[in-house]
């Protein structure tokens, strides 16, 4: 069998063809990891300010605020008609903390403040208030939120003088006393109650007492610690 062979010419020409192609792959695939390597440049974020403090470190900050739950009312003519219902308490402290509606006896779930005259009745503790609404049996309700998630209600109010999301100041005057039909036989007064992360709460262990709340960043914890006597 006959073998083909190149002269000397043709064979340096195939030569520079092969590394022709070569130099022009070399290039192309510079260019395109050029093309896929990220490049630095001048970007207006939505919120630079996020972009800005991503690598920082923030420091914790734990604030202690401290204050003294006061009665609902200022009046010192005022007295205490009905008590908190507690299963350890004596029997004549029960007998003083049951409702009589209907002939069905229902335990109290907060106390009741009453006076021949209406009184003002005032924010425990500074907070926002969370509701006003009328309820048949109850009367007139305000609720308030407050630090530490304690939720403070005002029930059979003759007067408001407050509305929804205002903000209050404790002592401050939301609204008068009055009657409901639920405690109708106690006359003029005031039902309370106090609540505390969805938990009803003796008010009588938390009246004059210092309340201390915890927060972390702005962002209250349900730490409360109750450190009076």
């Amino acid at each position: 069998m006959r073998k083909l062979r190149l002269k000397k010419g043709a064979m340096v020409g195939a030569y520079l063809i092969a590394f022709g192609l070569t130099g022009m792959g070399a290039f192309f695939v510079s260019e395109n990891m050029k093309e896929s390597t990220p490049q630095e440049e001048n970007i207006d974020y939505v919120n630079q300010s996020i972009i800005d403090h991503t690598n920082e470190e923030i420091e914790v900050i734990n604030q202690n605020q401290s204050t003294t739950m006061i009665k609902p009312y200022v009046d010192d003519q005022v007295v205490v008609a009905k008590y908190y219902y507690d299963y350890q308490d004596d029997n004549t402290t029960q007998e003083k903390s049951i409702l009589y509606h209907e002939n069905t006896y229902i335990q109290n779930t907060g106390m009741d403040f009453t006076k021949d005259d209406s009184f003002d009745v005032v924010a425990v503790l500074d907070g926002t208030v969370t509701d006003v609404k009328e309820d048949e049996l109850l009367g007139t309700i305000v609720e308030i939120k407050h630090d530490g998630n304690f939720i403070s209600s005002y029930q059979s109010l003759s007067e408001v003088t407050v509305k929804k999301n205002d903000t209050v100041s404790q002592g401050q005057v939301i609204g008068k006393s009055g009657t409901n039909e639920l405690d109708k036989d106690l006359g003029n007064h005031l039902h309370f109650e106090l609540y505390q992360n969805g938990q009803v709460l003796d008010p009588s262990d938390y009246f004059d007492k210092e309340i201390t709340v915890t927060t972390t960043d702005d962002t209250k914890t349900d730490e409360s610690q109750e450190t009076g006597e």
